[in-house]
């Protein structure tokens, strides 16, 4: 089965959430330009989603512009000092944004999982990548992924819903 929401809807959503929460304004978040370089991505956040169609909404990014991001969503100052559980709290709360709204381009009721912070994505063979999308902001490299995942891995992998 494929991912219900297309690249576009995901940029869309990507865009919005940004507007909304991280920059106070449209347009700071783009389509990565072409060529991509390889990124060095080392902090992850991503939220699952259980039900009829199981996934999984990830963020992918740089320590750098996790902290850039925390700052963002703080109201900090450019440079500012940041704690390692708020720049993970706000990642976290950008992945769970993220998530909802995927979710809710789903044609059924779908269970959201609580956000999880990390260096990197789980490394379960049990879901593939649907919808990949990079994205540029303020100059870091972030990817927003949407993954496909078997309808019995949420209720395996102890992962708590609401």
């Amino acid at each position: 089965m494929d991912a219900p929401v297309a690249e576009g809807e995901v940029l869309a959503i990507a865009a919005q959430i940004f507007a909304a929460l991280v920059d106070g304004e449209e347009g700071r978040l783009v389509p990565w330009p072409a060529p991509q370089p390889e990124p060095e991505h080392d902090v992850a956040a991503w939220v699952d989603v259980a039900g009829p169609w199981a996934g999984r909404a990830s963020l992918e990014t740089s320590s750098d512009a996790a902290a850039d991001l925390a700052r963002a969503l703080l109201g900090l100052a450019p440079g500012a000092p940041v704690p390692d559980d708020e720049v993970a709290d706000a990642l976290g709360e950008l992945a769970n944004v993220l998530g909802g709204n995927v979710k809710a381009l789903l044609p059924h009721y779908g269970a959201l999982g609580l956000p999880r912070v990390a260096g990197a994505l789980p490394g379960d063979d049990e879901g593939r990548a649907v919808r990949r999308v990079p994205l540029a902001w303020h100059g870091h490299s972030l990817v927003l992924t949407v993954w496909e995942r078997s309808p019995l891995a949420g209720a395996a992998d102890g992962g708590e819903v609401r």
